[in-house]
């Protein structure tokens, strides 16, 4: 609705107060009449289209009433104030979209009793609202104030008309006057409202005058500081709380609150002990404040900029001493396993209780799959530290103002995400937890990771710079932690500057004694089986890792030993007969059939089918390399999904084999009369790396010399055209996973051997053969069943022709 406001002169007398009328109600949306004015409205809804097309042409009012609220149901009775204009509808001017521009002129205030719905128009029965008469000599100096109160207004004032002014002296009528100076005011509609139903004269001039009042304190520091100005629109839109008498403060008042907001932020900074610098800045945003007025746009900025200088720690909290016995003990109860990961903090750990401060020791960065405990062992450091732990998660993060913050020349400007962590902390040296940071992104907003730079970086972070506080903040004295699930997306320059610490994949026994000590007895109690417990045996355990599962933490784990609890809470909960023991033979019932497969060894020796070991992020498996050799041109056909560098390390191994083709027992002239197919199983997952080498050379000897390979044995490691076996990566899991396949014997290149020895559990080390190789000559005769090397290739001697029987003998 817009509205384009007239001065009138007074209007006729108004009916009795005693007569009851019915009069169309006409809904205004944010704005009020007043009487004695004259607005121009555009109507658009079917309510004060109806009211107007009602009157229209016959001369009759309609009751002009403000809405408290603009929603769906704004024009129902409810919504509709009391107390509005009786309004003479003095203009109608029909527009092409179908709204109409009407010209109100305001009467005088009548009182709706109530309102009926007739059709689409609002019919209201209505009382002139009665006014109490008071002395015309009791108002004179209360005229003489206003008046000379809005002549002062509207010298200062930009969007104040001369002609108020005149029209206002020429007014006699105080009702009117007071009305006039209301209508004319940058108020918002429930202060408007307010004026509206204030009867009494005396106190509506009273309002007016103090309104007045405010308006010239408020124009006269905006000509003072002009930069500050504030339009009459925006304070009308920012004015949201109406106006009541008690709340029309004078100017001592309002300096009075402004005093008290800066003594009460000084006594905050000051407790603060803020570094030299930065009380320096304090003091000039302090003094900056106390000569801003409250109702300025910067008081709030200043304020608030204040506040976090004032709720920042800027000092440390002293660390207890460590104990590194204490330490080990807290670590080993959080988590299970990962006893080179404990050890690299521990060592951590031993060297800031030797340094005795807080600078020394490096960047960690936990890397992982997901599951495997990296931010829960963020959580143990800072309990072995005493000291508090944040976490900041960095996933999806694209705006480098996240990290930095907002200048403050922006609306709504923050600190970043560092400093609003190091607030919740409430001390200058926390553990830090910088979470998923493989996660970050970049756009046009800026790269986060070039600020994590600074962050991240002893030599810088001493002074780091949040684009909000604008003054420098100590991070030195932070532990900082990082986690990550893979490094290949992070900056190099980043990578740098952290110290990185594998976590790989727990193992099946890992996982079974996190289950017995952690899992089972945290899901018994989430699930309200306390009082009733359940018995979860290790062979359940196992098949649901082996079956139910797939992963390399234990998240998955815990959902299913949720699951089967729930399972149980449910027949406890409808009186039913439960299990009070869960076998792996219950599983298919509760949780429905296995979801999972994983590799098992061959029932039976076979040729061209050799078994090798695969890493994934999961953990290790096994899996079968198949050959196939038919007629054809001398052709290789590689499927399964595989990589490039597989491909080529398939192409090796046919070249190896062609180049040794003789000592293998094979005939070198057949190559060209064969195709051979190299297959590997599941071809819907993609494969890649050169550590099948070995394997697909011994399938490929078998498939060519028909000699079997034993099903009890995996292999892995990379080939070289001369035979020689290169050692490769994640050894631990791939043993791990043939082990579980029920394999006890493997053969690894032989530079993995340290590793094996101590990464290796100790109940697998002894149950496990490991054959250690450094060329493929060392690895065929413990693969086959027959050694291909035994039976080199000879080539068949022709036997010389037989002479003809009638041949001459030769003379001698």
């Amino acid at each position: 609705m817009i509205d384009d406001r007239e001065i009138l002169t007074p209007q006729p007398a108004p009916p009795s107060p005693d007569v009851v009328r019915e009069l169309p109600i006409l809904p205004l949306t944010q704005t009020v009449l007043f009487p004695g004015t004259a607005i121009t409205v555009l109507l658009t809804s079917p309510a004060a289209i109806g009211a107007v097309e009602t009157v229209q042409g016959s001369g009759s009012t309609v009751v002009a009433l403000t809405q408290r609220a603009i929603t769906d149901t704004s024009e129902e009775p409810g919504n509709l104030y009391s107390l509005g204009v009786e309004a003479e509808v003095a203009r109608v001017l029909a527009l092409p979209d179908g709204a109409l521009s009407v010209l109100l002129i305001g009467r005088w205030r009548v009182m709706v009793e109530a309102v009926d719905r007739r059709v689409d128009v609002l019919v209201g029965r209505v009382t002139v609202a009665p006014v109490a008469p008071v002395a015309p000599n009791q108002l004179v100096r209360p005229r003489t104030v206003l008046l000379e109160l809005l002549e002062q207004v509207v010298a200062l004032s930009r969007t104040l008309s001369p002609r108020l002014l005149a029209t206002a002296y020429a007014t006699a009528d105080l009702q009117l006057l007071a009305d006039l100076v209301a209508s004319e005011l940058p108020l918002s509609v429930p202060q408007r409202q307010q004026l509206l139903e204030l009867l009494p004269v005396d106190q509506r001039l009273a309002a007016v005058t103090l309104l007045l009042t405010e308006e010239r304190e408020l124009l006269r520091r905006e000509q003072a500081r002009p930069g500050a100005r504030k339009t009459r629109a925006s304070r009308q839109q920012a004015d949201a709380e109406p106006f009541s008498l008690p709340s029309l403060e004078h100017e001592p008042a309002l300096r009075e609150g402004t005093k008290e907001d800066v003594d009460h932020l000084h006594a905050l900074l000051a407790a603060a002990c803020l570094p030299r610098a930065v009380q320096l800045r304090a003091d000039e945003e302090l003094n900056r404040l106390d000569l801003l007025p409250p109702g300025s746009p910067d008081y709030a900025v200043v304020r608030t900029y204040l506040q976090w200088l004032a709720t920042l720690p800027w000092q440390a909290t002293p660390s207890k001493t460590i104990d590194l016995r204490a330490a080990a003990q807290i670590l080993d109860d959080h988590h299970y396993g990962l006893r080179k990961v404990k050890d690299r903090i521990l060592e951590q750990l031993a060297v800031r209780k030797l340094v005795g401060g807080d600078q020394a020791g490096s960047i960690l960065c936990f890397v992982g799959p997901p599951g495997v405990g990296k931010t829960s062992l963020g959580r143990a450091m800072a309990a072995a530290l005493g000291r508090p732990f944040v976490r900041v998660a960095l996933g999806g993060v694209h705006d480098e103002a996240e990290i930095r913050g907002h200048r403050r020349t922006y609306v709504n400007a923050l600190p970043g995400r560092i400093i609003k962590a190091m607030r919740e902390a409430g001390t200058l040296n926390p553990v830090f937890m910088l979470d998923e940071i493989d996660k970050l992104g970049s756009d046009m907003r800026g790269d986060p990771t070039a600020a994590l730079l600074e962050v991240l970086d002893p030599e810088q972070n001493r002074a780091f710079s949040d684009h909000y506080l604008d003054v420098p903040y100590d991070l030195s004295q932070v532990l900082f932690v990082t986690t990550a699930n893979s490094l290949e997306e992070v900056e190099d320059a980043l990578v740098d500057r952290l110290e990185v610490i594998e976590l790989p994949g727990y193992t099946e026994e890992e996982k079974i004694a996190i289950a017995r000590r952690f899992l089972i007895g945290r899901q018994i109690g989430a699930n309200g089986l306390s009082a009733t417990p359940i018995t979860i045996p290790t062979a359940t355990i196992r098949q649901l890792t082996r079956t139910y599962t797939f992963e390399a933490g234990v998240r998955g784990l815990e959902r299913e030993l949720g699951a089967l609890c729930r399972k149980v809470a449910r027949r406890i909960a409808e009186g039913r007969s439960y299990p009070r023991r869960i076998d792996p033979r219950l599983l298919p019932s509760l949780l429905g059939p296995e979801r999972f497969d994983y590799g098992l060894q061959l029932k039976e020796d076979e040729i061209g089918v050799a078994t090798g070991m695969v890493w994934t992020t999961h953990g290790g498996d096994i899996l079968q390399v198949e050959i196939g050799v038919v007629e054809g041109k001398g052709s290789l056909l590689l499927t399964g999904q595989l990589g490039e560098v597989m491909q080529e390390s398939a192409q090796a191994a046919l070249s190896f084999t062609r180049v040794n083709a003789k000592r293998l027992g094979i005939d070198p002239r057949r190559f060209e009369k064969i195709d051979i197919h190299v297959h590997l199983p599941e071809g819907g997952v993609p494969k890649d790396g050169p550590s099948a080498g070995i394997t697909v050379v011994c399938a490929l000897v078998s498939a060519l010399t028909g000699r079997k390979l034993k099903r009890t044995i995996a292999m892995t490691g990379e080939v070289t055209l001369r035979g020689r076996v290169l050692p490769v990566g994640g050894i631990r899991e791939k043993v791990l996973g043939a082990y579980r396949a029920g394999i006890m014997h493997v053969i690894v290149p032989a530079k993995n051997k340290p590793e094996l020895l101590e990464e290796l559990p100790r109940n697998v080390q002894r149950n496990l053969q490991c054959t250690y190789v450094t060329m493929l000559d060392e690895v065929l005769p413990v693969a086959f069943v027959e050694n291909p090397l035994d039976f080199p290739w000879k080539p068949r001697k022709r036997s010389p022709k037989p002479a003809p029987k009638n041949a001459e003998a030769l003379p001698s």
